[in-house]
């Protein structure tokens, strides 16, 4: 993976890794696709650099001509999900610099764009994102089959 110097809120990226800056924060995820089965499991990676030291992180997914929409939001003592995304099904556990979301029971409709990002990621309400915290390359494509 290779090492991206960010100031104020410049966008970097290489072919294999995304990565999006906010000041010194930084959100890698591998790119490309992930092939899976219905009713299988997945995990999807997500590591980040940030000089919180009490940081949040959050998961949403995005369908094609959609906004992307709230999963779950990690801290270091706790957790939460949105309502349309339940803990038996979505799941995430911050760990040091990384924070995989798990999908189990995977159906058909979990086949969209996922996005993995530091806060503060949404202004107004949950349907708000603040685009400066990620590039379109910095994306996990799960498709389903």
């Amino acid at each position: 993976m290779k090492n991206f110097e960010c100031s104020g809120s410049t966008k970097s990226h290489s072919s294999i890794y995304a990565d999006v800056c906010k000041g010194e924060d930084k959100v890698m995820q591998p790119s490309g696709d992930v092939p899976a089965a219905e009713g299988d499991s997945v995990t999807l990676n997500c590591t980040f650099e940030t000089s919180d030291s009490y940081p949040y992180l959050f998961w949403y997914k995005q369908h094609e001509n959609s906004s992307p929409g709230y999963i779950l939001k990690r801290d270091k003592r706790s957790g939460q999900n949105s309502p349309k995304f339940p803990t038996d099904r979505f799941g995430a556990e911050l760990k040091d610099k990384s924070v995989p979301l798990k999908i189990q029971k995977l159906e058909l409709s979990d086949s969209a764009v996922y996005y993995c990002a530091l806060q503060p990621t949404v202004t107004g309400n949950s349907s708000t994102v603040d685009e400066n915290l990620w590039s379109k390359d910095n994306t996990i494509l799960l498709y389903i089959h």
